[in-house]
């Protein structure tokens, strides 16, 4: 091929070249930002921690509403509790509601917030998630989700710094 032989410059394909590259280029970082964002700020890579974080926030409120029978289908991961009693046998609500109340580790719940949550156990997203809270503005309190089954326990093998 000559120069004489050269395809014409078309200026709308390199336009939109340029457009495609930048972004791509900004897609990445964008990426890039919420990996690695959602981890600095305490919740996960990607934010994946989010679900576990409000599903502890809906639990504790519903326990500072004294709503034991949402807050029991929240910890049970079954919604429907009700109506599969032998289901969960081995820690009736009688329990539950006196574990909250009666024998609470942290007293009658006023308030709460959630501050932070870790990942924890086996692999890169781990097979619970702590989430780490403050009550009544200033005992910390640390629950666990559990990702297989979406329950919660208020019983953690770690406490986390923050």
């Amino acid at each position: 091929m000559s120069l004489m032989d050269a395809p014409v410059y078309d200026e709308k394909k390199e336009k939109r070249r340029t457009a495609l590259l930048v972004l791509a280029g900004l897609s990445v970082l964008a990426l890039v930002l919420l990996f690695v964002g959602g981890y600095i700020a305490g919740h996960g890579w990607f934010f994946s921690n989010l679900p576990a974080e409000h599903k502890v926030d809906k639990f504790l409120t519903a326990i500072e509403h004294k709503d034991f029978d949402t807050a029991y289908g929240l910890y049970v991961n079954d919604p429907e509790w009700k109506t599969n009693l032998s289901k969960h046998s081995g820690y009736s609500i009688k329990r539950f509601t006196e574990d909250w109340t009666t024998y609470s580790k942290v007293g009658e719940i006023k308030s709460h917030h959630v501050d932070i949550s870790r990942t924890d156990g086996e692999g890169f997203w781990g097979t619970s998630i702590i989430v780490g809270t403050t009550i009544n503005g200033s005992k910390k309190f640390f629950m666990s989700y559990i990702r297989k089954d979406g329950t919660l326990s208020d019983y953690t093998y770690h406490i986390i710094q923050y």
